[in-house]
């Protein structure tokens, strides 16, 4: 894939820390709605929210009103269950990324094993499709659950960076792979966990990447430097990575 001519590669910012935050005291503020508007005012090429089964952090009020506010793209991240392929359907995000969730979990612990649910995923993943609803499976950068992503009928792939961020020797190789293998099976390559101003230059090097979705860092260092300034030196960060 020729460098000269990749597009930008897309940042979408993950608001659900905000609503955590709103949370932990109960009433409106701060408001993941305000929060979205300004990171997408700040340069944010799109929204991504998970709503969880427990709702631990954004509410299905957060969702209808970033579907009815926001211009940018809305990203729902969600469980591959009937109550969430059912509100997504009647949401009609501009996307869904389809994750693993447990209830005890802290926060997403790996890819989702779309080898081993295809059953589960298939109708799933068409019923979304019928909606106009771009349908993305977040995977490890495994070979088989790529193939898999395949067969279940998705348009994109999230890479779980979650290892590589860790420090795990090799992963960034395996992710280059899994990326071009993805690319080449025609599917649209995203990546995103535990990405940092620090180690986002890589993962935006891999050539296949057409958008990494970040939230955690750029919500708590925005505690710091502002939400719009940590947007800003994100995407410096990944523009820099990606002309590596």
């Amino acid at each position: 894939m020729s460098t000269t001519s990749r597009p930008p590669i897309r940042l979408g910012v993950n608001i659900d820390h905000v609503a955590t935050v709103r949370n932990a005291r109960g009433g409106t503020h701060p408001d993941p709605l305000a929060a979205a508007l300004l990171a997408v005012e700040a340069g944010a090429d799109g929204i991504t929210a998970h709503l969880r089964e427990d709702r631990r952090h954004i509410r299905d009020a957060d969702m209808k009103h970033l579907r009815t506010r926001l211009t940018a793209p809305l990203n729902m991240e969600m469980a591959a269950t009937d109550e969430m392929v059912m509100l997504a359907c009647a949401l009609e995000p501009h996307a869904c990324c389809i994750v693993p969730e447990r209830r005890e979990e802290v926060t997403t612990e790996g890819g989702l094993d779309v080898a081993g649910q295809l059953a589960t995923l298939v109708p799933r993943v068409r019923a979304l499709a019928a909606k106009g609803i771009r349908v993305s499976l977040f995977i490890d950068p495994d070979p088989i659950q790529v193939e898999a992503s395949v067969t279940a009928g998705a348009q994109v792939v999230e890479l779980h960076t979650g290892a590589y961020a860790e420090g795990r020797v090799g992963e960034l190789d395996r992710l280059r792979a899994a990326a071009a293998q993805a690319h080449t099976a025609g599917l649209e390559v995203h990546a995103g966990h535990g990405l940092t101003f620090e180690n986002v230059g890589p993962i935006a090097a891999i050539p296949e990447i057409r958008e990494l979705n970040i939230g955690h860092f750029l919500i708590g260092q925005a505690i710091f430097d502002g939400l719009p300034s940590v947007i800003a030196e994100m995407r410096q960060r990944i523009k820099q990575g990606a002309a590596a």
